[in-house]
C-alpha cells in the first residue's frame, strides 16, 4: 500500500494553528483588560492617599508657619519679661540702698534727738545750778576778799579763780572719826561703807563745791590716799574746762563709786598738783588727819603722832609757793596736831580753813 506524503501546510493544520493563535490572543485581551483596571483602581488609591498626604503637608506646614509665630511672640514676651524683671530688680536695689539710708539716717536723727535730749537735761542742770549761785549771791551770806591774780577766800567758802583744783581724802580714815568705828565700818559691806555719815558729808561737800565753779573756770578733781588719781577720765595732768559740766559728772559719778581705803600721803599729792599747769589758783583739800606715808610705804605698820607731823613738814616743802590752800577739815580721834597744822598750812599759803558742822554743806 502506498504511503500518503504528509504535508503540514494543510488546510486543516493552518486552521489548528489559527484557532490556536486566536484563543492566545483572546488570553492576552482578557488579562490585559482585568490588568489595566486593576492598576486603576490601584492607583486612585494610592492617588487619594497621596493627596491626603499633600494636604496633611500643607496643613502641617501652615500649623508649623503659625507655631513659628507664636513662638516668635513668646520669645519677645519673654524677653520683655527679662528686661522688666532686670529693671524690677535694679529697682528693688535702688529702693533697697534708699531705705539703707533712710534707715541710718533714722538711727543718726534718733541719736541726735538723745543727745539733744541730754544737752537739754544738762542745761537744765546748769540752769538751776545758777539759779542757786544767783540766790546765794543776792542772799549776802558771802564776803570777797581779793587776793593776787583773781584768786578769792571767802569766809562762806565761796570758790572763785580760773583753774581750782579740789582734793579729796579717800583713805580708810574717811570712814568715821573714831578709830574703833574706822576699823568696825572696814569690815561691813560695800555698799554700808558707801553710807558711812563722814563719807557722805565729805562726797556732798565736793558737790558743794563743785556746783560753786565759776561758769568759765578750768577745774581738775583729784582723788587721794598713798596714791593720788584724777576722777576724770583721760585727763592726767591737765585742766577740763567746765563748759556744759559732762566732765563734772562724770567725776562726781565715779566719785560716788568709790570706797575709802588705805594710808595717807599729802606728799603725793602735792607732787601730782605741781605737774598741772598752769598752777592752780585755789586748792580745795577736804581732809580729815596728818599723813601717814611720804613717797614711800612706811617700814612699820604704825606711825607715831611725831612721825606723821614730820610726813607732813616734808610734803610742805612740794607744795608750790603762791598756791592757796583752803582746807576743810573733817578731824578725827587721835590726831590733836592736825587742826593746828592744817589751819597753819590755809594762813601760810594765803587760803582759808573751815572745820564744817554735822549738818555742813
Amino acid at each position: 500500500m502506498a504511503r500518503r506524503k504528509l504535508n503540514i501546510f494543510s488546510l486543516s493544520f493552518l486552521d489548528v494553528m489559527s484557532c490556536g493563535f486566536g484563543a492566545v490572543v483572546l488570553i492576552f485581551l482578557i488579562i490585559s483588560r482585568d490588568s489595566e483596571v486593576e492598576v486603576q483602581v490601584v492607583n486612585r488609591d494610592l492617588l487619594s492617599e497621596i493627596r491626603m498626604l499633600d494636604y496633611q503637608v500643607l496643613t502641617g506646614e501652615k500649623d508649623l508657619f503659625e507655631l513659628k509665630v507664636l513662638l516668635d511672640a513668646l520669645l519677645m514676651r519673654v524677653a520683655d519679661s527679662d528686661e522688666k524683671l532686670n529693671s524690677t530688680t535694679s529697682a528693688i536695689e535702688v529702693n533697697k540702698k534708699d531705705f539703707d539710708k533712710l534707715d541710718s539716717q533714722s538711727v543718726a536723727r534718733v541719736k541726735d534727738l538723745n543727745e539733744l535730749k541730754s544737752d537739754v537735761e544738762t542745761r537744765e542742770k546748769e540752769l538751776a545750778r545758777l539759779k542757786a549761785i544767783s540766790e546765794a549771791d543776792e542772799g549776802g551770806r558771802v564776803r570777797r576778799v581779793e587776793g593776787e591774780g583773781d584768786r578769792q577766800y571767802l569766809t562762806g567758802m565761796r570758790v572763785g579763780g580760773k583753774n581750782v583744783l579740789i582734793a579729796l581724802d579717800v583713805s580708810g580714815s574717811m570712814l568715821d572719826e573714831s578709830i574703833v568705828n574706822i576699823l568696825r565700818r572696814r569690815n561691813m559691806s560695800e555698799a554700808r561703807q558707801k553710807q558711812a555719815p563722814k563719807w557722805r558729808r565729805a562726797v556732798e561737800t565736793v558737790e558743794w563745791i563743785s556746783a560753786q565753779l565759776p561758769l568759765d573756770a578750768d577745774f581738775q578733781i583729784f582723788a587721794f590716799n598713798t596714791e593720788t588719781r584724777t576722777l576724770i577720765e583721760g585727763s592726767d595732768n591737765q585742766w577740763v574746762a567746765l563748759a556744759e559740766g559732762r566732765e563734772l559728772d562724770q567725776a562726781i559719778n565715779s566719785l560716788q563709786e568709790i570706797i575709802p581705803s588705805g594710808g595717807t600721803s599729802i606728799e603725793n599729792l602735792f607732787i601730782a598738783l605741781r605737774e598741772l599747769n598752769p598752777l592752780p589758783d585755789n586748792v580745795y583739800l577736804i581732809i580729815d588727819s596728818l599723813p601717814t606715808q611720804g613717797t614711800k610705804e612706811p617700814r612699820s605698820a604704825t606711825v607715831s603722832g611725831k612721825e606723821r607731823l614730820d610726813l607732813f613738814r616734808d610734803a610742805i616743802k612740794k607744795l608750790p609757793v603762791q598756791v592757796p590752800v583752803n582746807v576743810i577739815m573733817f578731824p578725827m580721834e587721835g590726831d590733836p596736831m592736825a587742826a593746828a597744822s592744817y589751819w597753819n598750812l590755809a594762813r601760810v599759803s594765803g587760803g582759808s580753813y573751815l572745820a564744817p558742822s554735822k549738818d555742813w554743806p
